[in-house]
């Protein structure tokens, strides 16, 4: 069930109560708009009590996501941009898929297929079946962050989802770094 609500303080919200999520979740996308997922056997009601504690930290989120947007860049024109994504293509066509080969033989994970794609709203991300998918966009971030969302979505392979047990795995996988990493990784935006 996918619903909009207005909330009274933070405006439209999207409220999306899925098979999928394990958890309340609470997040905002850069635009600003604000969504809630949660699982089946919690209520609307409860999802929006939810909401309403977290209301300062989405204010907060907003605050913070269009100060990072003003020190964004103007957009390129049309033609500059296909040539930008281009570049990044190629690059990433030539680094990504030999960096997860290496990265799969040094943790002994193990995926499927591995795909570049010119994907903006995510890193990375892993299917059910292993296969691994790469934004191109990975190739503006220093090379130790590239490692860090590749072990990400490998340690996906094992466990296909958020758990602790997984955060257990890519903590171990990256030396005790998970939460310093994930911090810097977030300074980043795909664009």
């Amino acid at each position: 069930m996918i619903a909009t609500v207005v909330h009274p303080r933070l405006g439209e919200v999207t409220l999306a109560q899925t098979s999928r999520a394990r958890r309340i979740a609470v997040s905002v996308r850069g635009s600003g708009a604000v969504r809630v997922s949660f699982p089946r056997w919690v209520s609307q009601r409860r999802a929006l009590a939810f909401l309403d504690e977290k209301a300062s930290w989405v204010e907060q989120a907003r605050v913070r996501l269009a100060a990072r947007q003003a020190a964004v860049a103007p957009p390129l024109p049309p033609e500059e941009e296909k040539a930008r994504i281009e570049e990044l293509r190629r690059a990433a066509k030539a680094d990504l898929p030999a960096r997860i080969e290496r990265l799969s033989q040094q943790t002994g994970l193990r995926y499927g297929k591995v795909a570049v794609r010119a994907a903006r709203t995510k890193w990375g991300s892993c299917s059910g079946r292993g296969n691994i998918s790469l934004s191109l966009f990975l190739m503006l971030l220093p090379e130790h962050l590239r490692d860090f969302v590749i072990i990400h979505e490998l340690c996906h392979t094992v466990h296909h989802d958020h758990s602790p047990r997984f955060h257990a795995l890519v903590d171990r996988m990256v030396g005790g770094r998970e939460q310093a990493l994930n911090r810097e990784l977030r300074t980043f935006s795909i664009r």
